[in-house]
Parts: structure tokens; sequence; C-alpha cells
């Protein structure tokens, strides 16, 4: 099984970034424990701060992977863009945040992905793509 993680803006900076909000662990090395406790899963993972590249790395990855897993972050509530992306492939998303959208300021209550997601996973911290990983098992 393939997966890949795409990661959007400022999640380069958890373990530094509001660690109340999103804990005290940097992605690259919950991506390596993720690597270990699921050694029969191909993972690959990129993130970017510009809309435009998430919006490619999600195109690109049609038809290549068994299933991708968004956090699209700050782009989820106003990327129009990137919904039409996860619309337009076939290939099934997961929609993952590690905060929960809807205990926080109401513009985070919106997502263009949603509809067009496999699913949502969101406000279990980091696990939240351990549960986005179990739904393709």
């Amino acid at each position: 099984m393939k997966l890949r993680i795409i990661n959007g803006p400022n999640l380069n900076l958890l373990g530094k970034r509001e660690p109340e909000i999103y804990g005290g662990k940097s992605f690259e090395d919950y991506f390596k424990d993720l690597q270990h406790k699921y050694p029969s899963i191909e993972f690959s993972y990129i993130q970017s701060n510009i809309e435009g590249e998430l919006i490619t790395h999600i195109q690109d990855s049609d038809d290549v992977y068994d299933g991708i897993i968004l956090n699209a972050a700050a782009y989820t509530h106003t990327s129009v863009g990137i919904g039409d992306a996860v619309a337009a492939i076939g290939t099934p998303v997961i929609e993952v945040h590690i905060s929960n959208t809807f205990t926080r300021e109401e513009f985070r209550h919106q997502s263009y992905i949603s509809k067009y997601a496999k699913g949502v996973v969101l406000g279990f911290g980091l696990q939240s793509y351990d549960l986005a990983i179990q739904s393709f098992l």
C-alpha cells in the first residue's frame, strides 16, 4: 500500500508553533514514528506553504497512491482550488486536522475539502494521522 501525506502551510513549524494546540513534536519526527509503526506501508510526505504546489501534489498523486492524507491547514477554509483538486481525482482523500477546528475561530468551521473527502478526522492531535491511515487498512 502506498499513502501520501500532504501538509499545508505552517505545519513545518510543528513542535514550535502553539504547542498548546499542536503539541511539541515536529512532523518529521512523527513521520519517522509512522514509518516504524506501519512498515508494510510505503509513505510519501510533502509539506508546502504554497497553495498551487499543494494542488499540483494532489493532482500528481492520482493513480500513483492508494490514498492521500491531506492536512491543508488554513487553506482548508479558503481554497476552492484545493477542494476542486480533491474533487477532480479518483484517489481517496482523508482530510485531517490536528486540532478540533470546531472549537476554534468560526472561520475554521468551513471546509472546501470535506465534501469531496472519503472522510474527515480532526481533534486527536497527531494521532489524527494514525486514524486516517487505519481507514485505509
